[in-house]
C-alpha cells in the first residue's frame, strides 16, 4: 500500500490551540480597544489644555511682572524641588492621565464665596486677559478660569468673584504644582445607546497650571475641556477601519479555511473511503489526497493499512477454504464410497466382497483417515502460526540441537551466529525448520546445512540440502497452501504454507534461494 509522503504537518493539538488563541484574543481586542482609544483622546486633550495654558500663563506672569512695583501681592512661595531647573532649555509637562487606571474623580465641586475680593490689579489682569481666552475658546472649545493667588477667579464666563481654592486640583496649583484630573460630567441631553462603549464621553479634563513669578505663585490658568468624542475620531477615520474589518473578515475565513483544510476535508474522506471499503471497493485502499495533521496521516495510513490487511486476511480466507474444501472432499469421498460398498457387502445388498477387496478398502479408509489427521494437525500448526508474538525469544543453537533430534536420519550441521537471540520462541522457530528439514527429507536429501549470519537489525539463516531440486514451473507456487508434488504419498502441501505464516506474524520473512543443485532458502528472523 502507497503510505503518505513524509513532511512536516502540524499536529492537531497545535492547530487547534492556535485557533483558540487567536479567538481569545479577538473579544480582549475588542473590549479594550474603546478604553485605549479613549484614553490616548484623554492625554492628546491634556496636552492640548497644557500648550494653551502656558501660553496664557507666560502672558499673564508678563502682566505680573509689569505691575510688581504697585504693591501687588503673590501667593505662596514654590518649593525649591518644584522649580525646573535654570539651566534647562526645555521642561515639557507630559500628559500622564489614565483612564484605565481608573484616575476618575466625582464632578467638579461648585465654586465658592471669596473670603476676601481679589486685588484691583489683578482684577485689571483679568479684565485684559478675557479677550483673549474667549477668542480661544471658540477655536479650542476649552473653559478657562484665570486665578488670582487666592484661587479667586478673575476672568472667565462664569464665576468670576469667586473661589476655587478649595479644588484639589487648584488647591495643587496655588502651591506651585501643575496638576490635571479627571472628573465625571453630566451631559447636557442623553447619549446614544452605541456611546456607552466609550467611558471618554462621560468624563471632563481639568487642568491647573501654575504661574510662577520670582518664585511665588502669581496665579493659576485653570482651563476644562470634554476629550473629543470618539465616535466622531472614527468616522473621520471610517476608510482604516472599513479595512480593517475586512482584515478581520478575510482573518476569519482564513481560520475557517484552516479549520476545512486540516480537519474538516481529510475526515469527510476518511470517511467516504470508510464507506467505500465497507461497500467492497478495493480502489478505496489509494492514499487520501490530503491529510491535513500528522495525527489525520497517522489515523488514515493505519486505518487504510488495517482495512487493507483486513481485505487480504479475507481473500486469504475465502481462498483457503475453497482451498480446504477441494482437498477435504476427496478422502472424505473416497471414505464414504469404501464404507457404503462395505455396508452393501455385510448387508446382502450386492456381491459379497472378497477378503482381499475388504481388505483393500479398509486400507484406503485408513489411508485417507490418516491424510485427514495429517491435514487437521498442519491446519493446528497454521492457527499457531498466525498467532502474534508475545515477548517471544529464543536461541538458534538450542532449536538446531532439537531439529538434529527429530530428524538423526538426516546428516545436519550448523555455523554462524546460532547465540544471536531472534525475536521468536523456541517452539516456533522449530516449527519452521521442521518443515524445511521434513520437505528436503521426503525430497531425497541426505545433509542439510545451515548458515546464520548477524546483519544488525536481522539474522539471515540460508536452509540448504542435497535433496532433488524444485522445477521451475513449480518454485513460483510452493508457498501456496494445498499445493504439493506427493500428494499420492500423503503429503498436505501445508507445510511452506505454515513456514511462511510463522515468519510473516513475527515481522520475518522467507524466500527461496536460486540454486543449481538441491534446494536452498533464505530466512529472515527479527531480532530479540
Amino acid at each position: 500500500m502507497s503510505t503518505a509522503p513524509d513532511k512536516w504537518r502540524p499536529s492537531l493539538g497545535l492547530v487547534i490551540f492556535a485557533v483558540l488563541t487567536t479567538v481569545g484574543v479577538l473579544p480582549l481586542v475588542g473590549l479594550f480597544f474603546f478604553r485605549l482609544y479613549d484614553n490616548q483622546l484623554i492625554r492628546q486633550t491634556q496636552a492640548e489644555l497644557i500648550a494653551q495654558s502656558r501660553v496664557l500663563a507666560t502672558i499673564y506672569a508678563q502682566e505680573v511682572e509689569a505691575r510688581l512695583g504697585n504693591d501687588l501681592t503673590l501667593g505662596a512661595e514654590v518649593p525649591p524641588g518644584v522649580l525646573p531647573d535654570p539651566g534647562d532649555q526645555f521642561t515639557p509637562i507630559r500628559p500622564a492621565l489614565d483612564l484605565t487606571a481608573n484616575d476618575l474623580l466625582r464632578r467638579r465641586p461648585d465654586a465658592q464665596a471669596a473670603a476676601r475680593p481679589a486685588e484691583q490689579a489683578y482684577v485689571q489682569i483679568g479684565a485684559k486677559l478675557t479677550p483673549i481666552i474667549r477668542e480661544t475658546q471658540k477655536v479650542t472649545l476649552a473653559g478657562f478660569r484665570i486665578l488670582d493667588p487666592q484661587g479667586v477667579v478673575i476672568a472667565g464666563r462664569q464665576e468670576v468673584g469667586q473661589s476655587l481654592a478649595h479644588i484639589e486640583e487648584v488647591a495643587d496649583a496655588l502651591h506651585g504644582q501643575y496638576r490635571a484630573t479627571l472628573r465625571n460630567r453630566v451631559p447636557d441631553k442623553p447619549p446614544p445607546p452605541i456611546y456607552s462603549f466609550s467611558r471618554g464621553l462621560g468624563v471632563h479634563v481639568f487642568s491647573a497650571m501654575p504661574v510662577i513669578v520670582n518664585s511665588r505663585v502669581a496665579g493659576v490658568i485653570y482651563t476644562t475641556r470634554t476629550p473629543s468624542n470618539i465616535f466622531d475620531h472614527l468616522y473621520q477615520a471610517r476608510g482604516k477601519f472599513v479595512l480593517a474589518g475586512l482584515a478581520v473578515i478575510l482573518g476569519t475565513i482564513a481560520i475557517g479555511l484552516v479549520f476545512s483544510r486540516t480537519i474538516t476535508l481529510p475526515m469527510r474522506e476518511l470517511i467516504d473511503r470508510a464507506a467505500r471499503i465497507g461497500r467492497g471497493d478495493r480502489e478505496a485502499f489509494q492514499p487520501l489526497r490530503h491529510y491535513g495533521t500528522r495525527e489525520f496521516a497517522q489515523l488514515s495510513h493505519s486505518f487504510l493499512g488495517m482495512a487493507e490487511q483486513l481485505a487480504r486476511r479475507s481473500d486469504y480466507i475465502a481462498t483457503f477454504s475453497a482451498h480446504l474444501t477441494h482437498e477435504l472432499k476427496s478422502p472424505l469421498t473416497s471414505i464414504k464410497g469404501a464404507a457404503e460398498l462395505l455396508q452393501d457387502s455385510l448387508q446382502g445388498k450386492s456381491d459379497a466382497l472378497t477378503p482381499a477387496e475388504q481388505k483393500t478398502f479398509v486400507a484406503n479408509i485408513l489411508s485417507d483417515t490418516e491424510r485427514l489427521e495429517a491435514m487437521a494437525q498442519r491446519l493446528r500448526e497454521l492457527a499457531r502460526a498466525e498467532s502474534l508474538p508475545q515477548n517471544e525469544r529464543t536461541e538458534l543453537a538450542p532449536v538446531i540441537a532439537d531439529l538434529k533430534t527429530r530428524f538423526p536420519a538426516g546428516s545436519i550441521s550448523a555455523c554462524g551466529s546460532l547465540d544471536r537471540p531472534i525475536g521468536m520462541s523456541g517452539e516456533k522457530a522449530l516449527i519452521v525448520l521442521s518443515h524445511l528439514a521434513d520437505n528436503a527429507m521426503r525430497h531425497k536429501a541426505r545433509t542439510i546445512r545451515l548458515e546464520a549470519v548477524d546483519e544488525r537489525a536481522t539474522l539471515r539463516l540460508t536452509v540448504s540440502n542435497d535433496g532433488e531440486p524444485i522445477s521451475v514451473p513449480n518454485r513460483d507456487r510452493i508457498f501456496d497452501a494445498f499445493f504439493t508434488t506427493r500428494r499420492d504419498q500423503g503429503g498436505t502441501g501445508m507445510g511452506l504454507a505454515i513456514a511462511r505464516a510463522v515468519m510473516a506474524s513475527h515481522g520475518g520473512s522467507i524466500r527461496l534461494k536460486p540454486t543449481d543443485e538441491g534446494a536452498a532458502f533464505e530466512l529472515w528472523f527479527p531480532l530479540g
